[in-house]
């Protein structure tokens, strides 16, 4: 059988052995707009609840849009023409709007990066500025939610009259569904929030998962940071296969959220009979699969389908390597899951251990191996589990422990297909 993957930026070709039973999930088909301009133009005018943005905009005088960072494949270059013919339409200056990259704890955007987020003619013309999330200075502390969460949000977005946020929405691996939210926190919130969100008492709570918002704490955590950031307006969008977008959902955010979700979850959601014995998954290619880190998300949503000692083999490009130095330094020092979650226990929170912290609990329940050439020699052999630069290589060690009576899954699309078992 041979498989095409997602994996960097022009895929992979790989070939399996036809002696087993393959079932390949990928996510459903579902149509492009035919006009997504026209669509957006009317999700600003007659939002899903609440005031269209014309009349929310009457009467201020700046504004702040929180934007995905490089890592999210956003169509912001489409959505934010529209958005801003209408904030200045209803007398909004150029100079009171900025744009603002919700890097959350990610890097800075490149010059060249700031163009392709937000459209060459955008960035020529408005003040495009990267959060930063490590330098307290640009933040107001806004309060501290129910549960005792600090709130600090960056300063240019709270002092701006009105609050806005594009996204997107996909599964995600601790908040359920992406967009809305997050981009107020994580994406501008303060490096000592984040951590406090990124926290064990959200990463090892079991409803803190793919696909799952209505029972999820930390879902409601950040709809609580939200409102005390006096977020006013969204436009999320869900997208197709190759990127194009299938719908538009826009206006009072946790409303315009709330049905962008039902929408994405009736249209994804695939159900599975029972696990399988291993799954065969990716890291969703560019730009999701620039780092390992990121291509964790692959072996995340892979966890909800294998059985209990099952196997996860994760193919991801990794270009940019590893990920940001305190992830690398915890994948360097720390020798298996078991040492490394026992060492997270009752100390202050690292800043990336939670990403490391969900590899962690989805190698306790399935072996892993990886498919990594973008990771350094010297941490292949670290990932607590084999690691391999070739493919075909990777593909024969996997089948080398698998009977042939095994079931197995082949996600080409890793953290982008929605599924669990039934």
């Amino acid at each position: 059988m041979r498989a095409s993957l997602a994996f960097g930026r022009n895929g992979l070709e790989i070939d399996l052995p036809d002696t087993h039973e393959y079932s390949v999930l990928k996510s459903p088909s579902i149509a492009a707009l035919a006009d997504p301009v026209a669509s957006i133009e009317a999700a600003l005018d007659r939002p899903t609840q609440g005031e269209p943005l014309a009349s929310l905009s009457a009467g201020k005088r700046s504004a702040a849009i929180s934007v995905c960072d490089i890592t999210r494949p956003a169509p912001n270059p489409i959505v934010l023409p529209p958005l801003l013919r209408r904030l200045q339409a209803a007398g909004i200056p150029k100079e009171g709007i900025r744009i603002l990259i919700a890097t959350g704890l990610h890097r800075a955007a490149t010059p060249a990066e700031i163009r392709h987020i937000v459209g060459e003619e955008t960035a020529a013309n408005f003040e495009v500025l990267n959060h930063d999330a490590r330098n307290a200075s640009q933040h107001r502390r806004i309060g501290t939610t129910k549960s005792g969460t600090p709130v600090f949000i960056d300063e240019r977005f709270i002092g701006a009259d009105l609050h806005l946020s594009l996204g997107f929405i996909e599964p995600h691996l601790m908040l359920g569904f992406s967009g809305g939210r997050k981009l107020v926190a994580p994406g501008l919130a303060a490096e000592a929030t984040i951590k406090e969100l990124h926290s064990s008492r959200f990463m090892r709570d079991p409803r803190a998962r793919e696909g799952s918002i209505d029972d999820n704490p930390l879902h409601a955590e950040l709809l609580e940071i939200a409102r005390m950031a006096r977020h006013d307006f969204i436009v999320d969008v869900s997208l197709t296969r190759d990127r194009k977008i299938a719908a538009v959902f826009a206006g009072e955010p946790e409303a315009a959220h709330r049905t962008g979700v039902r929408w994405v979850s009736s249209a994804l959601m695939q159900t599975v009979g029972k696990p399988f014995d291993a799954v065969i998954t990716t890291g969703a290619g560019f730009p999701l699969d620039m780092t390992f880190y990121q291509s964790i998300k692959g072996i995340t949503a892979a966890s909800q389908i294998v059985r209990q000692g099952g196997n996860i083999l994760l193919f991801g490009a990794c270009d940019e390597g590893v990920g940001a130095p305190e992830f690398t330094r915890m994948v360097c020092e720390h020798t298996s899951d078991t040492e490394f979650l026992r060492s997270i226990e009752n100390v202050p929170v690292t800043i990336d251990q939670w990403q490391l912290e969900k590899l962690a609990l989805a190698t306790q329940k399935a072996k892993v191996s990886y498919c990594v050439p973008g990771v350094p020699e010297q941490f292949i052999g670290g990932l607590w589990g084999p690691g391999f630069r070739d493919p075909s290589e990777a593909v024969k060690a996997l089948f080398a422990q698998l009977p042939t009576s095994s079931r197995i899954a082949v996600v080409p699309e890793g953290p982008y297909v929605l599924a669990g078992v039934a």
